[in-house]
């Protein structure tokens, strides 16, 4: 007989409640009816964080994927008028990508739902729980380290 893993089960209830969340927050986008995926919402999140409009690779770098995987998503964004491709004033041969006023107001949808969605996830939590567990995330987000210069909340 093994010994039981307590690692082990850590990690699959975070999986695990990962994926609740994400099956929540998919829920309450689809409720508001917005027609943006998950990985779209988390791009518009991202490029409001800019002061400036940044270029593709920019959102690559900070989302941590391909810029195929960004031209994928904005072309979506695009199409759907809640972003628009800029040229780079200093150099018209770099394209930029900002936000449209329906991006904008699509945005404010988002955290509409995002914040329901967190409401509905945390509401077997007493305030005090909610402390520790904010406390303990922001442990397990740093790092051993205390990493908090690279943290891009999205």
């Amino acid at each position: 007989m093994t010994a039981p893993d307590p690692d082990g089960l850590l990690a699959e209830q975070l999986l695990r409640l990962t994926r609740r969340v994400h099956r929540i927050q998919k829920r309450h986008l689809e409720h508001r009816d917005l027609g943006i995926t998950p990985a779209q919402s988390r791009l518009l999140r991202t490029l409001a964080h800019y002061g400036s409009p940044p270029r593709m690779a920019d959102l690559a770098e900070r989302l941590e994927v391909v810029p195929r995987a960004v031209t994928t998503l904005v072309d979506g964004l695009e199409s759907a008028g809640k972003v628009r491709r800029v040229p780079d004033p200093a150099n018209r041969r770099v394209i930029r990508i900002e936000l449209t006023d329906d991006g904008r107001s699509a945005l404010r949808e988002l955290r509409t739902a995002r914040r329901s969605a967190a409401e509905e996830i945390l509401a077997p939590l007493t305030d005090e729980q909610r402390a520790v567990l904010g406390g303990l995330l922001d442990t397990l987000i740093d790092g051993p380290d205390g990493d908090r210069g690279h943290r891009h909340p999205v």
